[in-house]
């Protein structure tokens, strides 16, 4: 795999590229599988592609584009270079036309090639590059007022290369975690509990509330129980600690940058990476 130089194709709330050195220092010596059950934007599995992984995500376009990328790269290329290509002068009502397109095929649940060229391109163009919805599960992020590519060509191929021996599915985090056994490898990089108690934002329509983290805590357990090594980051915040504290987990905090707070002075911040061994 090492000629390979995979990297994720879209950015993504809470992405773990500047957590990587922390994240593969702390990684088990060895283990069997790898599952990735909140996948995201593929920071961890495209730096470590490891040989037999699953990765899963609730978000049914972004697995909707791990799909079709996997089975079609050049048809998927050619897709998305086309509409870039053919951008209006008026970048901005072009931006907001495919989104339109883009939102009318999520209500018709039109999981296709176009609707995965579409989606990374509207990450690419989109304010902060920021995948967010509206409570009826619309796209709605404005436009950032950029032309550039919206896919890397090698990227795409080398992501198409490693994903052909990759179990792709979508669904729930628990679901996805069956059959992990003794010896497979975890990763866990769940949706981010607020730092503020009182406000819960979500980047599914599906939302991740209080019951969600409770439900992957005791998870989180059931697979310690198994046999499996367990690695999960979170932002440092109480009711996490309270999660899996006194329960024998080593949790390290790190610093990092937060990019995607509007308020520069809370862009720094703290989070932990919790591991079972």
């Amino acid at each position: 795999m090492s000629s390979l130089s995979a990297a994720p194709f879209v950015k993504w709330a809470g992405g773990k590229r500047q957590l990587l050195p922390q994240i593969k220092e702390r990684m088990p010596e060895k283990y069997n599988n790898y599952y990735e059950p909140f996948v995201g934007g593929g920071a961890v599995t495209f730096e470590l592609l490891p040989a037999n992984a699953l990765i899963n995500d609730i978000n049914k376009a972004l697995i909707n584009a791990y799909k079709q990328i996997c089975i079609a790269p050049e048809e998927f290329l050619k897709a998305v270079n086309k509409l870039d290509a053919e951008m209006w002068e008026d970048g901005k009502k072009y931006y907001y036309s495919l989104r339109e397109h883009y939102n009318d095929k999520m209500m018709k649940a039109e999981y296709d090639l176009e609707l995965a060229a579409l989606f990374v391109f509207i990450n690419k163009h989109c304010f902060n590059g920021l995948y967010r919805v509206n409570g009826k599960g619309l796209f709605n992020v404005p436009y950032n007022n950029s032309r550039g590519a919206s896919a890397d060509e090698k990227v795409i191929m080398d992501v198409s290369k490693y994903l052909q021996g990759v179990t792709i599915i979508e669904g729930d985090f628990e679901t996805a975690c069956g059959n992990a056994k003794r010896g497979d490898f975890v990763f866990i990089d769940s949706p981010y509990a607020p730092l503020n108690p009182t406000s819960f934002e979500s980047y599914t329509k599906e939302g991740f509330d209080i019951e969600s983290h409770k439900r992957l805590a005791k998870l989180y357990d059931e697979l310690t129980a198994r046999g499996c090594y367990c690695m999960l980051t979170n932002h440092n915040t109480e009711m996490i600690n309270e999660l899996y504290g006194n329960k024998g987990y080593k949790i390290d905090v790190v610093s990092v940058k937060r990019m995607i707070n509007s308020d520069a002075s809370n862009r720094v911040g703290e989070e932990v990476i919790i591991c079972n061994y």
